[in-house]
């Protein structure tokens, strides 16, 4: 039978073979660390899971929820971008829960689209940037990734050359898989840039609070104007240890966010109440839960650069998120990341995430995630260079025959 419409518009999921292979040697016996899916391991700080508990034993609360976010939780996330941004918002029509920042990006793909409309897409970038505005009839034009002078000479081609012109710039800083932050300059340039050519930003802010060694990564609508064009998402996924919760936010201006809050209503009554209370709870807590997260990936992030450089496997240090953006040896690049993928965990017994999954751009690396403690990474890196120093002579029957040239 024929593929459906939109089922055909999705390029095959290259992250499933890999995840295939890890599920037939763990079938096997085998231990694969698995540093491929961001998967937080780290478990939700206690008082918020208490305030789960404590809240979900009131009947009244197993209702249906508000698809927008009850108004204390719409305060609190308000509140929180006063804090730590200096931002203004205004609750009830800047602030829109979400389940998550994926389905919000995806909600207002929907909201924002018709079909053709042509949206700009760092590459490589989180695949629900692009796949997100694929499933709503929208066309993908690639643009850069790095947040410097190099990025807008390629943005003024695209706009230049689309037809019809683009509608919306999606930005992604801190960066997922690359883990590139953004300066405020930099968001400068691109609220100047959207204002001049009428154009919409969409900011993923999701690891905004996974920041290492310098100032906190700012948000775009620190911006004076910015918010004219502007909505951001963020997420309470990787802050907070909250990843199966489901919470997210998207803000900014009101008419996107009016735009995302109606689609939404004809979608889903929101997220269970008491977790919504319960990510009010974090949000207004004093940040103690926030820095711990922090502290422990970044000692993570110290393990992975120090113990996989010493392996012969070189990762750069990254300055924010949870991932590490390495590029794949040399003598395995021929390969592609997807080929040198399965290798690691067929040879190695280490699953990464092949960077070809994020665009055709990022096929000369692996994303690496700190979601194992630091012995299981260390023993990544033992595992990872005694396959190395091997490779030579164990390679020969495990190449494939699809290897790019």
């Amino acid at each position: 039978m024929e593929e459906f419409h939109k089922v055909r518009r999705l390029p095959p999921y290259v992250f499933e073979q890999v995840n295939r292979l890890k599920a037939t040697a763990r079938a096997g016996g085998a231990d694969i660390i698995d540093l491929g899916m961001g998967n937080p391991d780290l478990p939700t700080p206690q008082a918020i899971v208490d305030k789960l508990c404590e809240v979900v034993k009131d009947p009244r609360t197993h209702r249906y929820s508000s698809s927008k976010g009850i108004p204390g939780l719409r305060r609190a996330q308000a509140a929180y971008y006063a804090r730590r941004f200096g931002v203004k918002l205004n609750p009830e029509t800047q602030v829109v829960a979400t389940l998550g920042s994926k389905e919000g990006f995806a909600n207002m793909a929907q909201a924002i689209t018709a079909p053709g409309d042509v949206i700009l897409c760092p590459n490589p970038t989180y695949p629900i940037h692009a796949f997100g505005f694929l499933m709503t009839g929208g066309v993908i034009r690639s643009i850069s990734v790095e947040p410097d002078e190099t990025f807008f000479p390629p943005l003024e081609r695209a706009i230049r050359h689309s037809i019809p012109k683009p509608i919306a710039l999606v930005i992604n800083y801190p960066s997922n898989p690359t883990a590139h932050v953004a300066s405020l300059d930099f968001y400068r340039d691109v609220v100047a840039f959207a204002k001049k050519h009428d154009i919409v930003i969409l900011s993923d802010l999701a690891y905004s609070e996974i920041y290492f060694d310098g100032a906190p990564p700012p948000s775009v609508l620190e911006v004076p104007g910015a918010m004219d064009v502007t909505v951001e998402f963020t997420s309470m996924s990787k802050t907070f240890s909250m990843p199966g919760w489901r919470m997210g936010f998207a803000v900014g201006n009101e008419r996107l966010i009016s735009a995302l809050t109606r689609v939404k209503s004809y979608l889903d009554y929101g997220a269970f109440t008491p977790i919504q209370v319960a990510a009010t709870h974090a949000l207004n807590g004093d940040g103690s839960d926030i820095a711990e997260v922090r502290a422990v990936y970044k000692r993570r992030r110290d393990v992975m650069v120090d113990s996989f450089g010493k392996a012969g496997f070189e990762v750069p240090p990254p300055a924010a998120t949870m991932f590490a953006w390495a590029k794949i040896p040399e003598k395995f690049r021929h390969l592609g990341s997807l080929e040198f993928s399965k290798l690691l965990v067929e040879k190695a017994h280490v699953a990464v995430a092949p960077g070809i999954g994020f665009g055709e751009q990022g096929d000369d690396y692996v994303r690496l995630a700190l979601v194992e403690n630091e012995h299981r990474i260390r023993q990544a890196a033992r595992s990872i260079k005694k396959f190395l120093s091997t490779a030579d002579d164990t390679m020969h029957n495990v190449i494939s025959l699809n290897a790019r040239r």
